[in-house]
């Protein structure tokens, strides 16, 4: 009888710890997209080798507004960006109508951070359009209004054509998966979406039709170097990297840094664990995924922006010797 008791004990103890399974919630832009692969896939590497600990991922939204909810305390993890949070931190741009929004910058914190990819801004083969500098009068899907894509990506033409959103173009009013139906279905003439080669939108376009990434006629400058700042960077999307792109050589565009952000006030234990248990195990995703080898966990911990590492995070990569 003893013997039961004890037995039965073990069971119940056994099945309070799963039930205490600590569950984390993350949320992402729309999961087709290249940023938001990047963090499913964390998350998806995390579960599987972590116990005890399970993210949850829930795609679509925008980034800007999910950093508000972690901040809030009502998600866990989300993607941030040094420019977006810097924005937070000042409450301007698309925060400036949220007054509280500098003090909520105080519990977000970074995990890492990775590139978000070339803004790849896109006509169809046979368009008029042949430069950045020739949409004018066009319609052009730059990302979400509000959101840090469309942001940047109206900034960089701005900065490169003098062309302004809403003035010499029609900026749609769309998310991502609208957007882009909207140019599949030839409603628009420039979709534009910042990504890692290969991007699942272009590999799935170009199987029945062909197109030409834009580049500016010069992206020099002062109004470009003010534009790219200290975290945005020139980047190129090159040649060949489709097989309907008809560009034969690479194609001028900018790149950024982003991240996953964290609550600041989650505990800091738990951030180590799902930090370490990503960077341990990241071949689990180099050779099944082309863009992983942009995952760098010396890249993942540099100082970018007024965001700064949570305890959690900064341990770890204390631990493995990327961060002194």
């Amino acid at each position: 009888m003893r013997k039961f008791t004890l037995a039965a004990a073990a069971a119940l103890a056994l099945s309070a710890g799963a039930l205490q399974a600590e569950t984390l919630k993350m949320a992402t832009i729309a999961p087709s997209l290249g940023a938001a692969i990047t963090m499913a896939t964390f998350a998806n590497v995390v579960n599987d080798n972590l116990d005890g600990t399970e993210i949850e991922v829930s795609g679509g939204g925008a980034a800007t507004v999910h950093m508000i909810e972690v901040a809030k305390g009502n998600l866990d993890l989300s993607m941030t960006s040094p420019v977006v949070y810097n924005l937070l931190a000042g409450g301007k741009a698309m925060y400036q109508n949220t007054p509280e929004a500098p003090e909520l910058s105080k519990n977000l914190s970074l995990l890492m951070w990775y590139p978000y990819g070339a803004y790849h801004f896109t006509v169809r083969a046979d368009s008029d359009i042949q430069s950045l500098d020739d949409i004018e009068g066009a319609t052009v899907f730059l990302g979400p209004q509000g959101g840090g894509a469309y942001n940047a990506a109206k900034g960089w033409v701005a900065a490169t054509t003098g062309l302004v959103a809403g003035e010499d173009y029609d900026a749609i009013k769309a998310n991502w998966q609208t957007g882009f139906q909207a140019f599949q279905d030839g409603k628009i003439d420039v979709y534009v979406n910042g990504c890692l080669d290969p991007c699942g939108q272009f590999i799935q376009f170009t199987e029945t039709e062909e197109i030409r990434f834009l580049a500016p006629e010069s992206h020099e400058g002062e109004s470009v170097d003010k534009f790219l700042g200290k975290f945005r960077f020139l980047a190129e999307v090159p040649a060949g990297a489709y097989s309907g792109q008809i560009n034969d050589t690479a194609v001028a565009s900018f790149d950024t840094a982003v991240g996953i952000g964290v609550r600041s006030d989650l505990d800091e234990e738990t951030v180590y664990q799902i930090t370490k248990a990503f960077w341990d195990n990241i071949e689990q995703v180099t050779s099944e995924a082309p863009w992983a080898k942009a995952l760098d966990v010396s890249y993942a911990a540099t100082q970018r922006g007024l965001i700064t590492l949570h305890p959690g995070a900064s341990r770890y990569y204390e631990e493995v010797g990327v961060l002194k």
